[in-house]
């Protein structure tokens, strides 16, 4: 078994560009799309001993980053702002 850093990191690379065309999709903001995958592997790497055994960890993190952006975008509507935009 490989160490689970090496492990982690190897995800990362394999899944990072496919996981922010999705996100990218869904956000219409390239900003916003790769801090909320960063942010979602940031939650991945922490439980990376657990993840790793799941039978797709990409899709955990996806699921991760798609909840953070329907958060980002809820918090968006009640303060009435746009990503890349000033607050009115």
């Amino acid at each position: 078994m490989r160490d689970a850093p090496d492990d982690f990191a190897q995800f990362y690379l394999a899944a990072y560009r496919r996981l922010l065309r999705q996100l990218f999709a869904v956000t219409g903001d390239l900003a916003e799309a790769e801090d909320l995958l960063q942010e979602a592997f940031a939650r991945a790497s922490v439980r990376w001993a657990t993840l790793r055994g799941y039978d797709n960890p990409e899709a955990w993190v996806r699921r991760v980053a798609l909840n953070l952006a329907g958060m980002a975008a809820k918090r968006r509507d009640a303060a009435g702002t746009t990503p890349g935009l000033p607050a009115r």
